[in-house]
């Protein structure tokens, strides 16, 4: 069978697992810390309410038979655990036979995360994590060598990804085309990185160098990744290289980190290098070629209807066509915004308002707040409720169905909620009356750094919700 087999890629299935293994680590220290202010049973959207309304066929998950906040626990610090130990090498000490359920439960474990996580989860890394732990889970272990099929249906996959936002770039905003949305992407991006500030003040000619060296990676080296080595491992590096420049300029959650693990699975390290002969492996057991071969299959089937995504003028992007998330379309930025408006939440301890309240300013992790602070860098670590509130301030109407409950629960100094936070200016209880107003925000010059300290610059728009206050 040695043309099931890939023995050269050892070293990239190596990097590729315990890779991933550790973004499923952050992925579910990540929902163990958030979820109780978000989807807990006192949260802002609660996954007990969802899974009453949603049917298991449309969101399979554990919680669809019983849900507390005492079992959502024990799934996300478990899964954490588990993720620990496959970083370890669990996965390549146990038997074949054993490691590919081991693989496959922490898939199983984040599909519940997420399919109850409702617009929390409603991101392109978190199927893409899925899909690709999923295939992870069919690469074997130290014992077989790398299965070829799935090698390619990973690269299958980073093709979609990249060569998806490439496509939804050239097909939506036009600056994309003329070259200029760098000019605004690195202000109005999410959420900033320490670094954004810079790379929005390079000069425009090195936006345009960068606009264009997307368009390479995202559209031309996808395609090379099927093409014979040494050309699929280059493309893959260059991938590498353009997705550390995403790192270092934004704060993507597990977004880039995941698509650099992908393009390592594309690496021969043996051509470059890196890596001595091929270990001798034994034979490839007859159940896992058949196993290996009904997967190929299967995705061959679902990868119907997000290749067709792909070749439409309509095409979506970060669509799952399956409730097990397993082949899904992606995408990013087919429209870059112009301006930068920012919601910042206010309250006060004046039990009557008057024009001399004083309001103090709730302050969040990631998101721009005070316009002094530096953003800083959390990624691979994802703040969903700041990401959502990049989201609020583009449209009033997408966070309606969380953001009342979000200003009701500071008005109560709810605890879970405002550990999510980054400063609370009511440590002591809850404010009198809360509010929020609606800013633009913009970058400041150097001259206004030198002059000023601060890093933004911002222009109070008018307010973005009712004030509430607290019930007597």
């Amino acid at each position: 069978m040695d043309w099931f087999t890939a023995p050269h890629y050892g070293v990239a299935r190596l990097v590729f697992q315990r890779g991933l293994a550790v973004v499923y680590l952050v992925a579910f220290v990540s929902a163990a810390l958030q979820f109780r202010a978000l989807i807990g049973s006192r949260g802002m959207t609660p996954a007990a309410d969802f899974v009453r309304r949603v049917p298991f066929r449309a969101a399979p998950s554990l919680f669809q038979w019983r849900y507390s906040d005492r079992l959502f626990a024990a799934v996300a610090f478990g899964g954490a655990a588990l993720a620990a130990a496959l970083a370890a090498g669990l996965g390549d000490v146990v038997p074949l036979w054993a490691a590919v359920p081991l693989w496959l439960l922490p898939w199983a474990l984040y599909l519940s995360i997420v399919n109850v996580g409702q617009a929390w989860y409603g991101f392109g890394w978190e199927t893409l994590l899925l899909e690709a732990g999923f295939l992870a889970a069919f690469l074997g272990n130290g014992t077989v060598a790398p299965p070829l099929p799935v090698l390619l249906l990973l690269r299958w996959l980073l093709f979609r990804v990249e060569f998806g936002a490439g496509l939804i770039k050239w097909r939506g905003d036009r600056c994309w085309r003329d070259l200029t949305c760098l000019d605004y992407h690195h202000e109005t991006q999410p959420m900033p990185g320490p670094l954004s500030w810079f790379f929005h003040h390079l000069p425009r000619p090195l936006h345009r160098v960068e606009a264009a060296a997307n368009h390479v990676a995202q559209l031309v080296l996808p395609v090379l990744l099927f093409a014979p080595q040494p050309v699929a491992t280059w493309a893959a590096a260059g991938i590498v290289v353009t997705q550390l420049w995403l790192v270092l300029s934004g704060n993507f959650s597990w977004l880039n980190w995941l698509t650099i693990l992908l393009a390592v699975a594309a690496v021969d390290f043996s051509r470059l290098g890196l890596a001595s002969a091929p270990p001798a492996y034994g034979p490839t057991p007859p159940w896992f070629a058949v196993l290996v071969a009904a997967l190929t299959v299967l995705v061959a089937v679902l990868s119907y209807r997000p290749a067709r995504n792909l070749l439409s003028p309509r095409q979506r992007m970060n669509r799952s066509f399956d409730a097990y998330h397993l082949v899904n379309a992606y995408g990013a930025f087919g429209s870059v915004t112009r301006l930068r408006h920012e919601v910042v939440i206010e309250g006060t301890a004046d039990e009557r308002i008057t024009e001399g309240t004083v309001w103090h300013e709730y302050g969040f992790r990631g998101k721009p707040g005070d316009v002094r602070r530096l953003p800083r860098p959390y990624a691979p670590y994802h703040l969903r409720l700041d990401w959502l509130m990049w989201f609020a301030a583009l449209s009033p109407a997408y966070a309606r169905p969380w953001f009342t409950a979000l200003l009701e629960r500071l008005l109560t100094g709810d605890r879970d909620t405002v550990r999510l936070l980054l400063h609370d200016p009511f440590p002591d209880g809850g404010p009198a009356h809360v509010r929020a107003r609606l800013y633009r925000y913009r970058f400041t010059t150097w001259r206004e750094l030198r002059a000023t300290g601060a890093w933004w610059h911002r222009e109070l728009v008018g307010p973005y919700s009712p004030t509430l206050s607290r019930r007597p």
